[in-house]
């Protein structure tokens, strides 16, 4: 495939792939960063910090310590914000060039022949999206060969809740099977130069204000 991608990168195709090809290939518009995106920056910061180098938590984030601490309590080697990237064949790659995908875990543990991937979500519990746990996964058996099992999840960390998945490195292919189907979508695109805008609800948010949907928000 002649494109590189993120589970981000994927998503934002799948919603909307003129917003897709606006900001990410011809970059005409820039995303404004909003004062949620900003939250979810600053909590991942922190998390970080401390379950990877234990800082204190700030006052107002006392709150995530519960949860934080049963992380810390998981048996193995801590890799918090962990780079990984693949190449077109699923193999290995540097992170920086020559990758096909890459991604980042939030907070990856390595056990012996089991891992642990967590994700810090801050926005809301009601429409999780397990696909990039699998993602995460893939890169995870490729980078660990090692591990022959996963336990993964989503750590909804304002709502205290956690979204739980488990795979075996026997399902390497199965889970690639999730994405096929959208990058083969995307390469269409590619190809044939149709980047067609899909309206949704999302629409008053959109950069692009060159497309036909788009509209003002008041």
């Amino acid at each position: 495939m002649s494109f590189t991608w993120s589970f981000s990168s994927r998503k934002e195709d799948v919603n909307c792939p003129r917003q897709y090809h606006e900001v990410k290939v011809l970059k005409n518009y820039t995303k404004r960063v909003t004062r949620e995106m900003t939250f979810g920056t600053e909590v991942h910061k922190y998390c970080e910090d401390y379950v990877g180098e234990g800082k204190p938590l700030p006052k107002n984030y006392l709150h995530f310590k519960p949860v934080l601490d049963e992380l810390l309590a998981i048996p193995g080697t801590r890799y918090p914000e962990y780079r990984m990237a693949l190449d077109a064949e699923g193999k290995p790659s540097a992170y920086g060039s020559g990758y096909w995908v890459r991604g980042i875990v939030d907070l990856l543990i390595v056990d012996g022949d089991q891992a642990y991937i967590v994700d810090y979500k801050t926005g809301s519990n009601k429409y999780p999206d397990p696909k990039q746990l699998k993602l995460m996964a893939l890169m995870v058996f490729a980078h660990f060969p090692e591990v022959q099992k996963i336990k993964a999840g989503l750590l909804f960390i304002v709502h205290t809740s956690f979204v739980d998945e488990s795979y075996t490195r026997d399902q390497v292919e199965e889970l690639w099977g999730h994405f096929r189907p959208d990058l083969q979508r995307l390469q269409a695109s590619y190809d044939t130069g149709v980047w067609n805008p899909n309206r949704t609800p999302l629409c008053g948010w959109c950069p692009v204000t060159s497309c036909e949907n788009y509209k003002e928000r008041r």
